[in-house]
């Protein structure tokens, strides 16, 4: 689908639209200029892109030597500082702007101006995203929402570490919404406060004070999602899917799983470890006999976080749960078994809902619900949206 937008005099101006309309993947048309396309280059074969449109599906464009092409950095608002590259220098997965020659004849459209951006430039911003969400996020439920203030408070932490964290929003703070079915923070859409809930679940990045009781948000994810706790009471495989009988409500949900889910399984000393740290019951020799456990089931822990962006998981020492639970070995829906307890988080539903992220092995943890539902909660929004983030 194609916008309108006037034409400035002013060179710069049109630099800055071209650059908006790659940044925003959104494909813009003048009615005085040749059309774009805004898109990721799917292949390249001699001098012709195949562009996966944000738009329209595919679209192939033949590229003359002679026109100019740019490379530009993800965020950078301008094209003052665009470095000039060749067209060997693209790449399959690069996002590109396609300006096109409206006067150029033949079956295949054609190139006038490329404005680029490096899948390898964007994997970097990702990463760096990720770890600035590490280091200044902090996120939980949300207990109460003040629309006209800008004040959201959550409940963060789960057992000992549980606390209630303000977090202060204001007209320049980025607010999104999680995507039906996802905790993908680059599929989160842009919301208004009034969206955010009591009992959703929350990320907020931006400066904490000491305690990390407050927080100046400049960006702020949301999202709305069910907490089911049960047994397993068929599979069916080719369907991906799985019935469970919610131990609340006593009544069978079906659960959708897709390649997005996060499923993990918890070894058994880690579980009852777990259960005593939530209980406030012990908890203290976790972190060594976990890494043993993670040892056995191939994973690698320790108590520094490789945390994510969009929900990244905090820091922390000493064996912190919710990353020990993300270094878990994944495991599959063909890993279950029929009768087995699971805890999970899903899409808002009643009798049908789709899995987001999964734990088995959680018998133990059932003895204390509540804060293991706290725990899952976290570990949901730390990793779920992590393994996507910024993208």
């Amino acid at each position: 689908m194609h916008s309108k937008i006037k034409i400035h005099n002013s060179k710069s101006m049109i630099c800055a639209a071209l650059l908006a309309a790659l940044l925003s993947a959104a494909t813009l048309v003048s009615a005085q200029a040749p059309s774009r396309i805004v898109g990721t280059i799917a292949t390249i074969t001699g001098n012709t892109l195949t562009v996966k449109t944000d738009a329209d599906g595919e679209r192939q464009v033949t590229v003359p030597s002679t026109i100019p092409i740019k490379r530009v950095a993800p965020g950078q608002k301008d094209l003052t500082a665009a470095e000039a590259i060749q067209f060997s220098d693209l790449a399959t997965g690069d996002r590109v702007l396609v300006k096109l020659d409206s006067e150029a004849s033949g079956p295949t459209a054609q190139a006038l101006q490329i404005i680029a951006i490096k899948q390898t430039d964007v994997a970097l911003k990702q990463q760096k995203d990720r770890e600035d969400w590490q280091r200044r996020g902090t996120g939980g439920l949300v207990k109460s929402v003040d629309a006209q203030s800008g004040e959201i408070t959550l409940s963060s932490g789960f057992g000992a570490t549980a606390k209630t964290v303000t977090v202060h929003t204001t007209k320049a703070t980025i607010l999104k919404r999680y995507a039906v079915a996802s905790v993908r923070y680059d599929a989160a859409q842009p919301a208004s406060i009034d969206a955010i809930h009591t009992g959703d679940q929350l990320r907020a990045r931006g400066a904490k004070n000491a305690d990390g009781t407050a927080i100046n948000a400049e960006e702020v994810v949301s999202g709305t999602f069910r907490n089911i706790s049960g047994t397993i009471t068929s599979l069916d495989a080719a369907a991906s899917t799985m019935v469970v009988k919610d131990l609340v409500t006593k009544k069978p949900v079906t659960v959708h799983i897709t390649p997005d889910a996060q499923m993990r399984r918890l070894p058994e000393t880690m579980a009852r470890m777990l259960a005593a740290r939530l209980k406030g019951t012990g908890g203290a020799p976790m972190q060594a006999s976990a890494s043993a456990d993670a040892q056995r089931g191939g994973g690698q822990w320790t108590s520094q976080g490789g945390g994510q962006g969009g929900g990244g998981r905090g820091t922390g020492a000493g064996g912190d749960p919710q990353q020990m639970l993300s270094r878990l070995p994944a495991i599959q829906l063909s890993d279950l078994q029929k009768g087995e307890a699971v805890m999970l988080v899903s899409t808002d539903g009643t009798t049908e809902v789709t899995g987001i992220t999964l734990l088995a092995g959680v018998e133990p943890l059932l003895e204390a619900p509540a804060a293991s539902q706290n725990l899952l909660n976290n570990w949901s929004l730390g990793s779920g949206s992590a393994e996507a983030a910024a993208q």
